[in-house]
């Protein structure tokens, strides 16, 4: 399956930020949506960077709890892992998988489409999984279309 085709089955908003946004803010944002990241958007909407609560987590524990005036810019991560709507989801989980993250931004250009996670991984595979065990199930027990007696 694709990545487009993965999006337009579990549509959501994505949740972004600014780069002025301060910690506490997208701390707060983080908690409100249930979301564990936010891919940082310029005033345009295009992705400039993403900040993790990992990202976020390690950051106050190196500064003691001075954080206050720390925004996004001062945090986030610009070398950004990305996918595009074409990409087969095995590649995006591949990219997770390789590169110790959870979150892929899908982007055309610089413009943010959506974000695939790791739970949409899993639920994308698993929904694989469940319609090929039937077909299979089918297959080997020759029902097919056919009851037992062989009528149709």
């Amino acid at each position: 399956m694709i990545v487009k085709t993965m999006l337009e089955k579990i549509p959501r908003k994505v949740i972004t930020a600014l780069p002025s946004t301060t910690v506490h803010d997208a701390m707060g944002s983080l908690i409100e949506h249930k979301v564990s990241c936010l891919p940082v958007v310029d005033e345009d909407g295009l992705l400039i960077g993403i900040i993790s609560d990992k990202d976020i987590f390690k950051k106050i524990y190196e500064a003691e709890g001075n954080y206050e005036n720390l925004t996004l810019a001062d945090l986030m991560v610009t070398d950004v892992i990305i996918g595009q709507p074409d990409d087969e989801i095995s590649y995006i989980a591949g990219l997770m998988k390789n590169n110790w993250i959870r979150h892929v931004p899908i982007v055309e250009g610089r413009t943010l489409l959506g974000l695939v996670s790791q739970r949409d991984i899993v639920l994308t595979q698993a929904e694989s999984t469940a319609v090929e065990n039937r077909y299979l199930k089918l297959y080997t027990e020759g029902m097919s279309g056919r009851d037992k007696s062989g009528d149709i």
